[in-house]
Parts: C-alpha cells; sequence; structure tokens
C-alpha cells in the first residue's frame, strides 16, 4: 500500500500543483498522512454462514433497531439494495428481535475481512460523549475556550482533479497570495490567535482536550441548560497521540496508558500539562448543535446521531460507511483492575462514523454512550478484535 514518503512528494505531483499548494509539501514532509491507495483493494471479504459468526446467538439485537432505522434514513436513497432493504424493513416489527434476527439472516450474507496480508483481526478501542462544565462567557473558572471554525481557515479539494490525494486534509490559511499551514494547537494557545473565534468556556484544559479527540460531546451551563457541540473544522495537522509520547518518554507503561492514567498523569505533574498537550498539534473547531433531541446520541460522520453501542467508527477506506458490521472482541468491566480480561463483546454494529486515528482494515472505534460511565469503559478499552461485513443478498 501506497503512503507518502517526504522524497516523494516532487516527484509526484506536478510543479504547478505543488507551487499552488505549498501546504501539501508541508503535509508530506510531516509524512503523516494516510495511505491514498485504493484502499477497498486491499481488503478481502469471504463469505461465511451466520453459524460461523462467533456468539451471534448470543447476541440479542437490543439496540439495534434503532440504530438500524436510523440508517435507513440515510442509506435508502443511496444504494438500490439498501433502498429494498428498507423498504422491507418497514414492513416488519424490527423490535421484535425474533422477527428482526430472521430478517438479517434473510436479506444479508456475513463476509470475514482480511487485510492484503491475510490478517484477520486488529485494534479495537471505544469513544463516548464527555459532559462538560462550561459557560458562554469567560467568568469564574471558566477560563479554556473551545473554538468555532475561524474565518481564515482554508479547506482545498482538489480531489476531482488528484483522485490520488482525497484521503488528504489540506486545509491552510492564506499569507499573501500564498496557502501556508495554519497554526498549531501550541501556536495558537501560546500567541492567542483566536481570540474572538470562542464558542464556549470550559473549566478544564485537560477535558478539553479530550473533548477535542472524542469529536462532539456536551457542556452543562450555570444555569443548567446544556449545550450540544459537534465537530466542524480541524486546523489540517494529524492527530498526535500524547499517550504513545508519554510511553516514549519513560512516564507510562504501554499496558498502562489510557485516558485515565493519562489525566491522572497530568493531574500529578500540571507544571508540564503544557509540554504534552501541545505534542498533538491537531485542534477540533466545533458547532453548536441545537436541532438532536437530548436522548439521541452525537452525530456520526453520516450526520446520522449514534446509538450507544451499536454504532462503529472505522475506516472507509476500507469499509463502506453505513455497513452492518459484525465485531467480536473484549470490552473493560467498570471499575474492575487494568489487567482483568474483561468482558465478551460479540455484537451486530453499524458503521455510522469515522476518526483521524482510526485507520486500517480492521481498525474499529466503539461508541459507548454519554457521560462519565461510558467514559471510564472507552477511556480504558483497548483490545484486539474481528471484524464482519454483512452485505446484502
Amino acid at each position: 500500500m501506497f503512503k507518502f514518503r517526504p522524497q516523494d512528494c516532487k516527484a509526484r505531483y506536478p510543479a504547478p500543483l505543488a507551487r499552488f499548494l505549498g501546504v501539501l509539501l508541508w503535509v508530506c514532509t510531516l509524512g503523516a498522512a494516510p495511505a491514498i491507495a485504493n484502499a477497498q483493494s486491499e481488503a478481502r471479504l469471504r463469505p461465511i454462514p451466520f453459524s460461523e459468526l462467533p456468539g451471534w446467538p448470543e447476541d440479542d439485537l437490543r439496540g439495534f433497531s434503532a440504530a438500524l432505522t436510523t440508517n435507513c434514513s440515510a442509506m435508502r436513497a443511496r444504494t438500490a439494495a439498501w433502498g429494498r432493504l428498507c423498504r422491507d424493513a418497514d414492513q416488519i416489527n424490527v423490535a421484535d428481535t425474533v422477527t428482526l434476527r430472521q430478517f438479517i439472516e434473510s436479506q444479508f450474507l456475513p463476509h470475514e475481512l482480511s487485510d492484503a496480508k491475510g490478517s484477520r483481526s486488529g485494534l479495537i478501542t471505544g469513544y463516548y460523549e464527555p459532559l462538560l462544565k462550561g459557560s458562554r462567557t469567560r467568568v469564574g473558572p471558566y477560563q479554556i475556550p473551545l473554538y468555532r471554525t475561524p474565518k481564515d481557515l482554508i479547506n482545498v479539494d482538489l480531489s476531482v482533479i488528484y483522485p490520488e490525494i482525497k484521503s488528504l486534509r489540506l486545509r491552510g490559511r492564506l499569507e499573501g497570495n500564498r496557502v501556508v499551514p495554519y497554526p498549531t494547537r501550541a501556536e495558537i494557545e501560546r500567541k492567542g490567535l483566536l481570540a474572538g473565534d470562542e464558542l464556549l468556556w470550559v473549566d478544564d484544559p485537560v477535558e478539553a482536550f479530550f473533548l477535542q479527540v472524542q469529536g462532539s460531546g456536551r457542556v452543562q451551563l450555570p444555569t443548567g441548560e446544556t449545550v450540544r457541540v459537534g465537530y466542524a473544522e480541524q486546523n489540517g495537522y494529524p492527530y498526535r497521540s500524547i499517550g504513545r509520547y508519554l510511553i516514549d518518554k519513560g512516564e507510562l507503561k504501554p499496558n498502562d496508558a489510557s485516558m485515565q492514567s493519562i489525566k491522572a498523569w497530568v493531574a500529578a505533574n500540571p507544571h508540564r500539562r503544557d509540554e504534552v498537550l501541545h505534542q498533538n498539534p491537531s485542534v477540533v473547531f466545533f458547532r453548536e448543535i441545537t436541532a438532536l433531541p437530548n436522548a439521541q446520541g452525537p452525530l456520526g460522520s453520516m450526520g446520522l446521531p449514534l446509538t450507544a453501542g451499536r454504532s462503529l467508527a472505522v475506516d472507509p477506506r476500507f469499509v463502506t460507511p453505513g455497513s452492518l458490521i459484525y465485531l467480536s472482541t473484549r470490552v473493560p468491566k467498570p471499575g474492575a483492575p487494568p489487567k482483568d480480561p474483561g468482558l465478551s463483546f460479540q455484537r451486530l454494529m453499524i458503521a455510522q462514523d469515522t476518526g483521524s486515528a482510526v485507520l486500517g482494515a480492521h481498525r474499529g472505534d466503539i461508541f459507548f454512550g454519554t457521560g462519565n460511565e461510558a467514559g471510564e469503559v472507552a477511556g480504558r478499552m483497548r483490545a484486539d478484535g474481528r471484524m464482519f461485513v454483512l452485505l446484502p443478498k
């Protein structure tokens, strides 16, 4: 699979493009762009019967009907196969799990997913919708900004002309008549470059950082009102793991690196907080979400509300968004010590989201829900897992 190398940039792209898009060479220099070959050709699907899905009879399908109904609101217009499936689903009682199971087994065929090397498993992590405390104005403890999309951020889309770079995030700003890289997290915070672009103010810089990692969340105001925020844009830099930075520095052990351990380390070393947080140059900009009922989950990359325990973030280069995915892995047991083997997690899910760190054929990120309890599990979720794609017959 092709991946960017700094020495490839000038050779692969014509001089006029390189001169126009200085940010492209900058991204290449970072060497952090994802592979941009036709990755779906690297994924292999082997049809199997439902009897070969590990734990399929034990999945009670509770909660899946809501995810399927939500999925149909977008998928029925995308392909003829899904249009037919969703019309058929409208004719049955999907809330009845026996009927729903019969419908799935009659309408879909499971396929074991493997990559070009023949690997049939990969890393499964978790995410959630955080709940923070904040204010619409900078007052009292609320001193940490959440930013809206800056007016000077430019998003350049050249995929129509150069399809091979469609996976690249090309964002920057104008400097004279040149497009240059947008400032990093460290530059923005140290120089106060986005003053006036604050959407909300919160009381904890570490919680604000992890809100950006999750991509969406809720902020409770002093009035009792809860504001939902969602991903709007990003400054163009790839995500870099601060957990990996702490491991490389010998501050955390590889098996103990979790959101909880990172928060604990920063709390014990407040003088090094900025050093650590600034290792990730990526900044996420938010927008306020007003049309989403509180009972529903946040919006995923498909623009659909996510369903806890049934929505999965995947790499869209390998798995088509909206696909049914059967996942077999293990999840942390709430309150259990780090080395606890966890609980078996074998259930039918839907690929309804993506993530900048979710890269690879077997890479999956489970949405666990909203609030601290979901965050406690999601923050410790890191296990090997297998993914099976259910394709319409």
